[in-house]
């Protein structure tokens, strides 16, 4: 998307994390408690919305930005309250490829320390428990979580999920339809010919941080049966059922 010259993309954005970190003061103080709750609201809404807006109006003088967050899917009934009508684009894959990167990405930088890895409780020693511990925690394992939360809300109706096999498969007619979501004219972009315009600083993701893109648009063979095995990633599809059958399947 970063090609489109009307779209500013951000990286791994922590915009939210400022909004969130003002919620626990506007929560908390007791200067904010002195009249009664409605009496804050507008101002409450408004400064959130023009602390958006201000932030990206420093960074930017494109009309569309697009900000990038694993967050916004959680946070949607408070974000919506401040900025009417949100767009959310929701990025899935198979949990299958997920994992199975995750892992390349263990055994690649094993000479890196991995927070995750505890010797003393065993639970990063084989794959089936590597695994395990990813789905339990963040990043993947929290995002699954807040997207099952968003759909036993019913707020997945409102979000459009970009799922990677249909975009892999035929990437313009998926683009247009995010477009076409978005309320945007379309944008004829280069498959071919994608270049890095948006960096990350993979440092702080550690050992998983690697974010650099091919310049051509194609899709990677599938290699979970060999990175992870069949067996374990047979047992991943039968304990994420709901994803499988909803967001793989129906969206």
């Amino acid at each position: 998307m970063a090609q489109n010259p009307s779209m500013y993309c951000s990286q791994t954005s922590g915009l939210i994390e400022l909004l969130y970190a003002a919620r626990q003061n506007f929560t908390s103080l007791d200067e904010f408690k002195l009249k009664e709750s409605h009496y804050f609201d507008k101002a409450w809404n408004g400064f959130c919305r023009s602390g958006m807006e201000g932030f990206y109006g420093g960074l930017t003088d494109r009309q569309v930005v697009v900000d990038k967050s694993r967050g916004w899917i959680y946070y949607y009934d408070w974000l919506k309250q401040f900025y009417p009508n949100p767009k959310v684009l929701v990025c899935v894959r198979d949990l299958r490829a997920v994992l199975s990167s995750m892992e390349k990405l263990h055994r690649r930088n094993a000479h890196l320390s991995d927070l995750n890895d505890n010797p003393a409780q065993m639970n990063f020693v084989t794959v089936d428990r590597r695994v395990a511990r990813w789905m339990e925690s963040p990043p993947v394992g929290l995002a699954c979580e807040r997207l099952k939360d968003a759909i036993q809300k019913g707020n997945h109706k409102k979000f459009f999920f970009v799922v990677y096999e249909k975009l892999m498969a035929n990437p313009k007619a998926v683009m247009e339809s995010v477009y076409n979501y978005l309320e945007l004219p379309n944008y004829a972009h280069d498959f071919d010919n994608v270049q890095q315009v948006v960096t990350e600083n993979d440092g702080v993701h550690g050992v998983y941080g690697d974010h650099n893109i091919r310049p051509k648009f194609e899709a990677v063979a599938p290699d979970w049966d060999v990175v992870l095995g069949p067996k374990l990633s047979s047992t991943i599809v039968e304990r994420n059922g709901w994803f499988y059958d909803f967001v793989l399947n129906t969206v």
